[in-house]
């Protein structure tokens, strides 16, 4: 059954645009929500991952490898720096010439060292695609499936945006992490150790000089993230009501022109556009700055350090070449930290995406199927309900003491006001949900003794609202039978009225049907449907409503369809027009949740009951027969 879900106002927003808008300068994510627990979704997440154990430990050999051959260039580099240091003065004094030879080989050897970081940076790159790629995969698959095992009163308390933004924001979250985030940790955790080893190799005079810097830059990041983050935070929400918003003036623009609303929807969409657009700036801002600010504390370090390596570089205690090393591995260590100081960030947004999905993953399923499940060779199509309780909600039962009998082949109608309950009988009779108390049955079986895949394939709807999916009118009727040839495809279709108004249309039965549908009329939708239900070839039909959104010449049409359809079944017609089920060979009534009549169209009229006086006020009393 559809579910009128409500998508408006998603506070995560379900519209393209959300990736990467909490995202600042090299990489830096900010913004998002906090896990609750954040120890076991890692642990989780950790565990989840361990099918790719071996992948992420190559990852890990490659990064650092990586990482270790760039770290090592600025100290041959200065090698060769000295060496032609020296060669210069030997020249100016006479004493000898610039050893270009060695030069050579050391550049060669960089060259080398720099080739290998590189292609062990793009296998690690490749690897660690691969992986978060297989991740996102599984994770969507798990999703997908998990949807499709989730009762429909899941559905009724959650917002169909909510779900989307699951397999999507929060899967592209988990993929980015693994994709980027953690080889950059990764890279930088040995960067940082690697050069912070070397300068002390070098001058632990300079490393400390060096070192003073990082309080510093730790205090700017902290005040700048501090600050941008209730932005970036804010930037989620407002772009979540923007969407939105958009979506729902897509859905409804009909309505929407209707009524005139166009001014008012422009003026609330400036007013949220706005808000977006205010936010948006300062946390971009603030980001933004936070670069040339480090920039410029580092230039800051270059100044000190190179004082202090001149000093020592006079003093003899160091060469020159370790001056200019020294210099490369300050820029190295300034870049990382920063990098390091996100991970917390970077981390926290990743458990929060992990621990949606998770609880999306861990939420309770339809009862299970029956462990020996009835099979029946040849469907009869008789029905029983027997003393039925159900409620939505355990404390308010809306069916009471439901009990009624149908016989196989019988045309039965379900007729009430709204919210009578005839509906959720469908419901019940199709196992979306599980009754409070009492038994149904089908030719003498409890429906809770077959499989639901056996269950409803007995079972064939037709509803009011049409479904037909982006494809041709031919896949579409397809639909009810995925292995039916072409012929059978398009001898349901006569069957259903359908071949009379498809060779008018573009292409015929190849014709693609748009996302909405709205190439083809509604009657004509319905018609397809009813093929569709026809070429299942079901032994219980279900229509709810079929006929309740077409004009009077189309209704005819959909009824000789149905007509085609119900011959030799057992038939469910929900309707309010009472006056397609005249010849019902039993009618229910129902009001709160019980039958309160039942009998022939001739039978209740007799009664002049409740029945009578709903045919009444349809129908002119001259016109009853």
């Amino acid at each position: 059954m559809s579910q009128n879900n409500s998508k408006k106002n998603n506070p995560r927003g379900t519209a393209v645009g959300q990736r990467g808008m909490g995202h600042g300068p090299r990489g830096m994510m900010h913004g998002g929500d906090k896990a609750r627990n954040f120890k076991g979704t890692m642990k989780k997440l950790i565990e989840h991952l361990s099918v790719y154990k071996f992948s992420i430990i190559a990852v890990l050999i490659f990064a650092i490898a990586s990482a270790s051959f760039s770290i090592v260039g600025p100290k041959i580099l200065g090698n060769a720096t000295t060496k032609l240091f020296e060669g210069v003065l030997a020249k100016i004094t006479g004493t000898g010439n610039i050893d270009f030879d060695y030069i050579g080989r050391i550049i060669i050897s960089l060259l080398g060292l720099y080739l290998l970081s590189s292609l062990f940076g793009y296998i690690q790159g490749w690897i660690m695609s691969s992986v978060s790629m297989k991740v996102s995969y599984q994770f969507r698959k798990d999703i997908s499936e998990k949807i499709n095992r989730l009762p429909l009163k899941y559905f009724d308390s959650t917002n169909q945006g909510e779900v989307l933004s699951r397999v999507t924001n929060d899967v592209d979250t988990l993929g980015q992490t693994l994709n980027q985030s953690l080889s950059q940790i990764i890279t930088s955790v040995t960067t940082v150790i690697g050069v912070f080893i070397m300068m002390l190799t070098i001058s632990w005079r300079m490393t400390l000089i060096a070192l003073g810097i990082i309080p510093v830059s730790m205090m700017l990041i902290m005040f700048i993230v501090k600050r941008s983050q209730k932005f970036f935070k804010q930037q989620q929400d407002y772009l979540g009501n923007v969407n939105g918003h958009v979506e729902e003036m897509y859905s409804g623009h009909i309505v929407m022109k209707a009524f005139n609303g166009e001014r008012k929807s422009i003026g609330k969409f400036d007013a949220l556009n706005n808000k977006l657009y205010g936010v948006a700036w300062k946390s971009q801002f603030l980001t933004s700055i936070m670069m040339p600010l480090m920039n410029f504390v580092g230039n800051l370090g270059y100044v000190a350090v190179s004082i202090m390596g001149g000093y020592l570089a006079a003093k003899r205690i160091i060469e020159v070449g370790d001056v200019q090393a020294f210099i490369q591995y300050v820029r190295q260590f300034t870049q990382p930290i920063s990098q390091i100081a996100n991970i917390s960030n970077i981390l926290q947004q990743t458990a929060a995406s992990a621990e949606r999905v998770f609880e999306f993953l861990e939420e309770d399923e339809e009862v299970l199927d029956a462990t020996n499940p009835v099979k029946l060779n040849n469907v009869e199509g008789q029905v029983e309900f027997e003393n039925v309780y159900f409620g939505y909600n355990h404390d308010n039962m809306i069916i009471n003491s439901f009990s009624t009998l149908i016989k196989p082949g019988q045309k039965v109608a379900v007729v009430g006001p709204t919210g009578a309950g005839k509906t959720t009988i469908v419901k019940l009779l199709m196992r979306f949900y599980d009754i409070n108390e009492g038994s149904i049955m089908v030719d003498g079986h409890d429906i809770r003794d077959f499989t639901r895949h056996d269950l409803r394939s007995m079972f064939g709807m037709v509803l009011q609202d049409t479904w037909l999916y982006n494809g041709s009118i031919m896949e579409n009727i397809r639909y009810g039978r995925l292995n039916a040839t072409d012929e059978e495809v398009i001898s349901a279709a006569k069957a259903a009225h359908v071949d009379s108004f498809v060779h008018t249309l573009p292409n015929g039965y190849n014709m693609i049907l748009n996302e909405e549908a709205t190439n083809v009329s509604q009657g004509q939708k319905q018609l397809i449907t009813i093929a569709r239900a026809i070429l299942a070839d079901p032994r219980i039909l279900i229509f709810d409503e079929a006929t309740s959104s077409v004009d009077t010449r189309t209704e005819v049409q959909i009824q000789k369809a149905m007509d085609n359809l119900m011959r030799n079944r057992t038939s469910f017609i929900i309707a309010h027009r009472l006056s397609t089920i005249r010849d019902a060979d039993i009618i229910l009534v129902m009001n709160n949740g019980d039958i309160i009549e039942q009998g022939t169209h001739k039978e209740l009229l007799a009664k002049a009951g409740f029945y009578a006086n709903l045919y009444y006020s349809q129908f002119d009393i001259s016109q009853v027969s």
